[in-house]
């Protein structure tokens, strides 16, 4: 009898009997919310949002349903309940945001299909050295940079398979000093997916919570300034290398003296790769440009009076002189088409780009001629995560038009109001750190940031000052095998002990709470344009003010 295979069986049993509750659990609790005395100061449209914000979340945390097909329930249950109409509630899964996701993710899976990932990959961990602690920071390294661009799971998909080939090199030691390589190899993998984690964080498209969050603010404060790309990297890059370093010296801690890996092993294999073909030397160049012009869009705030000009200036001068569109000297013109590009203009630019460029393959006898992009690559794309999108945006329209967010802000804010702010960020940035251990990150931070929207405005402060940490905070669950899909992966290779997850994955869960919590006082509110002490901005109102003033 295979016990590897009864466990999975046992897993899968399990997981169905789950799923079978919830589904009954997710209907019960429905039911009651919707049924039970409207609580006062509550629309009966914002208890009928609740009652559906409790099913769709029992049914996301248990898996009733495929977490993609929830994501769907408000296109039924929002017209049926009077929550939205058809209309709005199906033009909340597809905006700007989603485009940007969308091209970035093409982008990423251009890179991969000419194995550019693997050779940066491997240059990087040429460069390290050879030390074991070394050798767990060039993977650090490559990961952390690679899942900044590309999705943090086809970024450990493609280290992992490194990382144990270089193990298995190393396996054949004494029986004495196996406990030290141990050490080493735990290090070695946990570092592989805090960094893809961590790397997530420092983009806007690194990570879906990231772009998650940027629509779900632009819809509830649609007259807020933007946060470009360039802007949310320059602000949060400091915290993404200090948490880096600190997670590298943690893991790195236990480890003993052991051989040190052959220096020919990484050079070996980049060697194996040959010459970079053309079709890497022209996703290298489009990768390079897409992100300087992200990067270089909007202004860039560094401090000490240091700033770089964005081209969103040139264009918006090109709109209005080069193509006459409108006066170059009215301020209220000038600022609507400093607007006209954004980010997913970059990125799909550059999508339908790699449709046109022409690689040559094969050797010249018989060469062949290819897109840089094709469908049958296009077509790889996580489709559902999408969905999993107009789902979270579906539900932060309605929390904001019945104003359910503003009932649950009011009620929180009341609870709160005495306590600093620097507690108040940190006890959220705690509460989703943990939470995110047992829930899919995207489906939390949809249903909770609109609620964290209405509590902003309840404290009379910045919504960003609460939002953006909690945001982070969803990418900084390190301890549990399910809290995201590196720590997953990672722990599928069958080398790590729960146990040992869990170990030091519980410290650097507390280390990123505080983290976020200091850099985001300390140096990104000047990076955002943003005051802890100054009055709420004139933009943060509720939409549904907006709305009426416009009436």
């Amino acid at each position: 009898m295979n016990p590897s295979l009864d466990q999975s069986t046992a897993a899968i049993d399990t997981s169905q009997r789950v799923a079978r509750w919830g589904r009954w659990l997710g209907m019960f609790l429905f039911l009651a919310l919707w049924w039970m005395p409207t609580p006062s100061g509550l629309s009966p449209a914002g208890q009928r949002l609740l009652a559906t914000t409790f099913l769709m979340g029992t049914y996301w945390l248990t898996s009733a349903m495929p977490i993609y097909v929830t994501s769907l329930i408000p296109l039924a249950l929002f017209p049926i309940l009077g929550i939205l109409s058809a209309k709005d509630v199906a033009a909340t899964y597809i905006s700007h945001t989603v485009f940007l996701y969308f091209g970035g993710f093409v982008i990423a899976l251009g890179i991969e299909r000419w194995g550019l990932h693997r050779r940066i990959a491997l240059r990087i961990l040429t460069s390290v050295g050879s030390s074991p602690q070394r050798v767990v920071l060039g993977f650090m390294l490559a990961t952390g940079f690679l899942s900044m661009w590309i999705s943090n799971t086809a970024t450990t998909l493609l280290m992992l398979p490194i990382a144990l080939s270089l193990t298995a090199s190393l396996r054949e030691v004494s029986e004495e000093d196996a406990e030290k390589f141990s050490s080493f190899e735990v290090a070695l993998l946990l570092g592989i997916a805090y960094s893809a984690s961590i790397g997530g964080m420092l983009t806007l498209v690194g990570t879906p919570t990231n772009v998650a969050f940027a629509e779900i603010f632009r819809r509830n404060f649609p007259n807020a300034p933007e946060i470009s790309m360039g802007g949310w990297i320059t602000a949060f890059l400091p915290l993404g290398l200090t948490f880096f370093f600190i997670a590298w010296w943690k893991l790195c801690r236990p480890i003993q003296r052991t051989a040190p890996v052959e220096k020919h092993f990484f050079r070996d294999r980049l060697t194996a790769l040959g010459p970079a073909s053309e079709g890497e030397k022209w996703m290298l160049a489009l990768f390079t440009l897409t992100a300087a012009l992200w990067m270089f869009r909007s202004d860039l705030d560094f401090g000490l009076g240091f700033t770089i000009p964005g081209w969103k200036h040139l264009a918006a001068r090109w709109l209005l002189t080069g193509l006459s569109l409108g006066d170059l000297h009215d301020p209220e013109v000038y600022k609507q088409f400093l607007g006209y590009m954004n980010d997913s203009t970059v990125a799909m630019t550059m999508c339908l780009v790699m449709f046109l460029i022409p690689v040559h393959t094969g050797s010249r006898e018989s060469r062949e001629t290819v897109p840089l992009m094709d469908w049958e690559t296009l077509d790889k794309m996580p489709w559902g995560i999408l969905l999993l999108f107009g789902g979270g945006f579906a539900l932060a329209d309605g929390f904001t038009s019945t104003g359910l967010s503003g009932w649950i802000g009011d009620a929180a804010g009341n609870l709160l109001a005495t306590q600093p702010l620097w507690v108040i960020v940190a006890g959220v940035c705690l509460t989703l750190t943990f939470l995110t251990e047992f829930t899919t990150n995207v489906a939390t931070i949809s249903a909770l940031l609109p609620v964290l929207a209405g509590l902003s405005l309840n404290l009379e402060i910045d919504p960003r000052l609460i939002m953006i940490p909690a945001t982070l905070s969803t990418s900084c669950a390190f301890m549990l095998p399910i809290a995201t899909p590196p720590n997953a992966i990672v722990f599928g290779s069958g080398r790590i002990r729960t146990q040992e997850m869990a170990r030091h994955g519980f410290v650097l869960n507390l280390i990123g709470v505080v983290l976020i919590t200091v850099i985001t006082f300390t140096w990104a509110l000047p990076r955002l344009g943003l005051d802890s002490q100054g009055p709420k901005p004139d933009w943060a109102v509720p939409v549904v003010e907006i709305e009426s003033e416009t009436n």
